[in-house]
């Protein structure tokens, strides 16, 4: 999106919790807040003009719901990012699916959490089965249908 030059900023989970939700733990009621603060955060960066790419694993559809109504009609777009539970592991550079598949860690979505996979999200990549470029091209192809982003020249 920088390349296209889109005001645009992106918001990771990993940079989230050392800052903003440092005080938060991995329970429901700590995941269910990390998901507001982000969603407050990215509003106020989508006031300001900016396109905002938010990156979290967002375990529960009604958290999901709760965002998507902080903001305008057509402003937030639910992207699935689908990969089988074995694919997770086999990203997982932090170990935290071994940590937890040894009983280190108690609340893991996909292990001993749930994932509630989304049920009116607006794109499913399939990132587990595709190459990098191609979820990219399928997000960028989305963003530039619903106008969010011009067609490159």
């Amino acid at each position: 999106m920088h390349r296209r030059d889109c005001r645009s900023f992106v918001l990771d989970g990993d940079n989230v919790r050392h800052g903003l939700c440092g005080d938060l733990g991995f329970s429901v009621h700590d995941r269910q807040e990390n998901i507001r603060r982000i969603g407050e955060v990215a509003k106020l960066f989508m006031e300001g003009g900016m396109i905002v790419l938010t990156a979290f694993i967002s375990p529960y559809r009604a958290d999901r719901k709760r965002v998507r109504e902080m903001v305008e009609d057509g402003d937030f777009l639910e992207i699935y990012c689908n990969a089988q539970i074995e694919v997770c592991e086999a990203r997982d550079v932090k170990g935290m699916y071994k940590w937890a598949r040894a009983g280190k860690i108690v609340e893991l979505t996909g292990i001993s959490l749930p994932y509630e996979v989304p049920e009116q999200h607006d794109l499913s990549v399939e990132t587990g089965r595709l190459e990098l470029d191609e979820c990219v091209s399928q997000v960028m192809g989305e963003l530039e249908r619903r106008g969010v982003i011009d067609k490159p020249a």
